[in-house]
This record gives structure tokens, C-alpha cells and sequence, in this order.
């Protein structure tokens, strides 16, 4: 009889231990937060590189991690948002279709009191219903490259300049394009032609570069203001026996015009933190969740790095974060 007292004593004890424990575990998947990443697209490398940025960060502050591609759609960029706080996210990293898509957005999810980074490109100008917006110093970057891009050009015997620009409905393309024009003037050089993108790949670039240099052939140097834009000039340069006679510099960077600077195909990159916008825009997100204070606008410096300096030190820390190791 007493032996089955404590058989029974134990049972409940261990029943006990075991609710206890589920208890613990409730308690703790509940206190995990989840952050989503809204990217604008992921066919594009700089976007799959920012969601590595959030995802890393996530893990690292505990919390799970989501994304959602808007197929450079507002309407889809809407559907995912109200999605993913059906779904119960707590925060929102987003890198916008375009600027001009934010103001219904930020209504939206201050509605549902859920704070939102933004990674790359910020809202619209006026916007100031967000948590974060971590971007580049997009007009200080914009000056230098203008500058930098200007002093290829005289280099070369000309004051010629052709730009391949980004979308500009987006505020850091205006902000580039800002700083750019007013450095051409002060330089003394004059921006020949002016093509944006739509889809940011190599091919439209080659393209738009090809009828850039056909139109103005006494063009001297170019402004890539995207990584893709770089890789699609360094083509066409190469092709038309152009490579070197024709400068280069290139915004965000990546494996690919890293190795066109190694072979001097392009003279410079001003070097873009994506990993390191999507680490800080997860790190502002989880303060505002926690309680912790938070920096409402991040402009992140935009280092030139020429040839020479590609494999020092300070390029590889910058490097770090721009790509993940393994690209």
C-alpha cells in the first residue's frame, strides 16, 4: 500500500513538473516576437542581401523571421503588410516599392500599432508616421560619386558624363540625383544623358548604356547608381573596345564589380551596407517593441573604394556588410 502511495506521489509530481514546464514553454513561444521583411523584390541580389541582414539580426535577438516579396507592386506590397499582421507579426522591415507607395502603408500599420523600418529607400518625404528609416547618406553619396565620376571624365580628355539612374520615384534616387547634378556643375562637367531603370538587371542596363554612348559617343565616364548598372556599362565598354577609356563608378557593390575593380573595368565602387541596413532596421524594430530607445533615421556613410584599396582592411570590414560571406 505504501509503495503505491508513492508510485502515485511521483506520477503527480512528475504530471506536475510536466504542466509546469508546458506552462514555461506557452509562456515563452508567446514572449517570441516575429519580424517580417517586406522586399520590394527578391529577383534582385540587394534585396535578398538586406532580408539576410533582418533574418541574421533576427536570430540573434531572438525573434523568428518571415518575408514576403511585393513583385514591385504597391497593391501586393499592401497585401502582404496586411498578411503578415494577420498573421501576427509584431515588426515590419520593409524595403518599399517605391517611396511614393508608403503614405497608405504607414496609415495602415500605425493602425495596428506596428512599428516599421524601412531598409534602402525611405517613405516619402513628409512621412514621419515610422519607426526607422535606414538608408545611405544618399545625397552626400551622390555629391562624392558626381564629383568622383566628373574627375574620370577630365581624366579621360572630356566633361561629358552619362548616368544610369534608378527609379525616381524613389527618394534616395532623388537625393542622388541631387547631390550628382550639383556636383557636375561645381566640377564643371554636364550630364549628357540620364536613363532610369525599371528593372534593375544587367541586360536593361548593356542596353541603356549601348544607347547612351551611341547618342552622346563623347561621353567619358558613367554613373551607375545601382550595382547592376555598373556590370551592364563595364559590358558594353568591353564590347565596343571601350574599357578604360571610358570611366566607371558604381553604387552598392557586390562579387561581381569587386572582381570589375580588381581588372579595372570599373574605377570605383561607393560601397552600400545592404546586410548591414536590414541588421540595424531589425535592431531599431526590435527597440521599439522592447521599450529600448530607438533612432528614428540612420544614413549610413558610403565609402568610395578604388582598386588599390579593395583588399585593405577597412574595404573588407565594409565589405562585411554589404554581402553575405558565402556570395
Amino acid at each position: 500500500m505504501k509503495m503505491t502511495k508513492s508510485i502515485r506521489a511521483v506520477g503527480l509530481f512528475a504530471g506536475v513538473a510536466m504542466a509546469a514546464l508546458s506552462l514555461a514553454a506557452a509562456a515563452q513561444a508567446q514572449e517570441k516576437k516575429t519580424v517580417a521583411y517586406l522586399a520590394p523584390s527578391l529577383d534582385i541580389s540587394y534585396w535578398q542581401w538586406v532580408g539576410y541582414g533582418v533574418k541574421e539580426k533576427a536570430k540573434e535577438l531572438g525573434m523568428d523571421y518571415v518575408e514576403y516579396t511585393s513583385e514591385n507592386s504597391p497593391a501586393k506590397q499592401m497585401d502582404n503588410a496586411r498578411t503578415a499582421v494577420t498573421k501576427g507579426v509584431d515588426a515590419i522591415v520593409i524595403g518599399p516599392v517605391s517611396s511614393t507607395s508608403t503614405p497608405p502603408l504607414l496609415a495602415y500599420l500605425k493602425s495596428q500599432n506596428i512599428p516599421i523600418a524601412f531598409a534602402g529607400i525611405g517613405p516619402q518625404p513628409g512621412q514621419t508616421d515610422y519607426t526607422s528609416s535606414v538608408t545611405a547618406n544618399n545625397y552626400e553619396t551622390g555629391k562624392a560619386q558626381g564629383e568622383f565620376v566628373c574627375k574620370l571624365a577630365k581624366d579621360r580628355g572630356g566633361n561629358q558624363v552619362g548616368m544610369l539612374s534608378l527609379p525616381q520615384d524613389r527618394e534616395n534616387a532623388q537625393k542622388y540625383l541631387k547631390g550628382a547634378e550639383e556636383a557636375f556643375k561645381a566640377s564643371g562637367c554636364d550630364l549628357a544623358q540620364m536613363l532610369e531603370t525599371r528593372g534593375l538587371t544587367v541586360n536593361e542596363a548593356v542596353t541603356q548604356a549601348n544607347d547612351m554612348l551611341t547618342a552622346h559617343p563623347d561621353i567619358k565616364a558613367i554613373y551607375g547608381m545601382y550595382d547592376e548598372a555598373g556590370t551592364g556599362a563595364a559590358k558594353v565598354l568591353q564590347t565596343r573596345g571601350l574599357t578604360g577609356k571610358v570611366g566607371i563608378a558604381v553604387a552598392d557593390g557586390s562579387p561581381t564589380t569587386i572582381s570589375l575593380l580588381k581588372s579595372n573595368a570599373i574605377q570605383g565602387i561607393f560601397f552600400q551596407e545592404a546586410v548591414g541596413q536590414g541588421i540595424d532596421g531589425t535592431q531599431q524594430v526590435f527597440n521599439a517593441i522592447s521599450g529600448a530607445p530607438v533612432k528614428k533615421d540612420l544614413a549610413l556613410v558610403m565609402p568610395l573604394v578604388t582598386a588599390d584599396k579593395v583588399d585593405s582592411p577597412e574595404a573588407k570590414a565594409v565589405i562585411a556588410r554589404v554581402f553575405p560571406p558565402a556570395n
